[in-house]
């Protein structure tokens, strides 16, 4: 193995061959940096370190990661265990393309089992790696990155070894002489990824001090834990910059949340968990997650000369009628005509507006789409560079009635959950009438207390469904509609038991009466007969298929 490899990304199509050395490959201080990107007067760029891949093959595949990044936004993401599918450029360009957008360029690196990478919504100038001999299934990659303003930002993706302090250590000491020897002291530097780190005085971060500030505070989950591992016990991940970036960290704000030292990323925790839709309340919970994704937030100085948008309105949060008139609005510097869009799905597909229309405007007249969404969102671009765009900083929040009316019944029980854990215990609700509900401060109560109420902006379209579960640990993967308890369990009695659905005036919208007959078999669960009627009796679930329950989904197995 070399110990040294670089490439120059030339175009979009070369960085996302992550890892391929084209001919004539030069140093990054010999790389050319080609056209600049002009920036905003101040310019918001988030930075996130993620190993957040789940299931048995060390990737992205099963999608918990997926969700999670197109919930955050991220702008530059050091990436570990960078796998998606075959690896194939196919599918990498569809993981960069669903998780972060298609303007999205990465770098893979090659040749290694469990790679580390980078991705940036802005131009990569050139990108490489460099040889982590303690390890044989990745290396250290780096990519200089064309940010807003004067200055390029050096990111380099790290992933530790866990076999002891002092290896990484070493790690740390090797990796420092590389930045040291190869990149300008007059740009920025961000390391991030996951360093495997027992506490924040172990010797590799004392080693990584001398390029990078290792100081406090720290980035913080909504409860105030800045450990990062799936036990919420270590600090295993870190985005640590260098003391021309530090002075420019600002908080990060999602949504009408503010994380003021960074955000450490975990669904289990994050309430409203729309702030951050897609992402599922399950997902860092998800089988093999073993690392929480870590965020830092900065406002850097840009060129004299601007060229940038912001979008102002909707930014997230909001909650719009279908059919009512509202307007989109943004703040344009350098820029002469703007495509603006929607997404109904947190971005993953856009429905354009228009086209062209005068950035110096600064709105654009929408008559809402009638069509529920708590995904919804807005972007604008300038028409003649798709690269300098921005988009809702979080989710907003589309109602509709439809002409019809809403109708919220508790539909599925699983009172006796399988086994001990009664993080399993689940409350299905289902809208099974022809118009939109809002659930904002709806609560579910058992004959003891209230157990969950929904957070404001909770929207439940016709057809749509929603399952409260006692615990994180006990959704299982892919449940759709699925979300946590805001008290933490539901505590249901397997002798029997009564579900009360509430409307935020405390008027009861359904009752769920579950004697013990449907009760007290372990592992299986209540459900309505006919399933999703709301004259329906519960009956055993076993009783209308071979299934034992059927969390956000219809009895047999099928979508709502």
């Amino acid at each position: 193995m070399q110990s040294w490899r670089c490439a120059v990304v030339l175009s979009l199509v070369l960085a996302a061959c992550g890892g391929v050395e084209p001919e004539g490959a030069t140093s990054p201080d010999e790389a050319a940096v080609g056209a600049r990107e002009d920036g905003l007067a101040s310019v918001r760029i988030r930075l996130a370190a993620a190993n957040i891949s789940s299931g048995t093959g060390q990737d992205y595949d099963p999608g918990h990661g997926i969700r999670i990044f197109q919930g955050t936004d991220p702008d530059v993401v050091m990436i570990q265990e960078f796998n998606y599918k075959t690896n194939s450029a196919a599918d990498l360009r569809s993981f960069v393309d669903t998780a972060f957008g298609t303007g999205f360029q990465y770098f893979r690196e090659s040749g290694s089992g469990i790679p580390n990478g980078i991705i940036s919504r802005y131009p990569i100038i050139s990108a490489g790696e460099w040889d982590d001999t303690a390890v044989s299934d990745r290396d250290f990659t780096w990519a200089r990155i064309d940010i807003p303003g004067s200055k390029d930002l050096w990111a380099v993706s790290v992933h530790l070894l866990t076999t002891s302090s002092s290896t990484r250590n070493s790690e740390a000491t090797s990796l420092v002489s590389r930045i040291k020897a190869n990149i300008p002291t007059g740009d920025y530097l961000v390391l991030g990824g996951d360093f495997n780190t027992g506490s924040r005085s172990e010797a590799c971060l004392t080693t990584f001090a001398q390029v990078v500030s290792t100081a406090s505070p720290y980035p913080a989950d909504r409860n105030g834990n800045t450990n990062t591992n799936a036990g919420r016990n270590s600090p295993y991940d870190h985005v640590l910059v260098d003391s021309d970036l530090r002075p420019y960290q600002t908080a990060v704000v999602i949504g009408g949340s503010s994380f003021s030292a960074g955000l450490v990323a975990d669904t289990r925790v994050y309430s409203p968990i729309s702030e951050i839709s897609p992402a599922l309340s399950g997902d860092s919970g998800a089988s093999g997650m073993q690392h929480m994704a870590v965020i830092k937030d900065f406002l850097v100085p840009g060129d004299t000369t601007s060229s940038g948008i912001t979008v102002t309105s909707p930014n997230g949060g909001e909650s719009w009628a279908g059919g009512s008139a509202h307007t989109i609005t943004w703040s344009a510097s350098g820029v002469t005509s703007v495509k603006v869009e929607y997404s109904l799905n947190g971005g993953s597909t856009w429905s354009t507006l228009t086209s062209s229309t005068s950035a110096s405007s600064g709105s654009y007249a929408w008559t809402v789409p009638s069509s529920a969404s708590t995904t919804a969102r807005v972007r604008v671009s300038d028409a003649a560079d798709a690269s300098v765009t921005d988009s809702s900083n979080a989710s907003f929040t589309i109602t509709t009635s439809g002409g019809g009316t809403a109708s919220v019944i508790v539909n599925e029980v699983m009172v006796n959950e399988p086994g001990s854990d009664v993080t399993g215990e689940f409350v299905e609700v289902v809208n099974v009438g022809t118009g939109s509900a809002d659930l904002s401060g709806w609560t579910v109560s058992d004959a003891a207390s209230v157990r969950h109420t929904f957070p404001s902006g909770t929207t439940l379209a016709a057809g749509g469904v929603v399952v409260v579960f006692g615990g994180s640990a006990g959704i299982p993967s892919g449940t759709p509609g699925a979300v946590v308890a805001s008290t933490g369990t539901l505590g249901l009695s397997n002798s029997g038991d009564t579900v009360t659905l509430k409307n935020a005036s405390g008027t009861a919208v359904d009752t769920a009466t579950l004697s013990s007959g449907v009760s007290g078999t372990d592992g299986v669960s209540a459900n309505r007969s006919p399933d999703a009627s709301a004259s329906g009796t519960f009956v055993l679930h076993t009783s209308l298929s071979s299934l034992t329950a059927s969390p956000g989904r219809r009895a047999s197995g099928a979508s709502f």
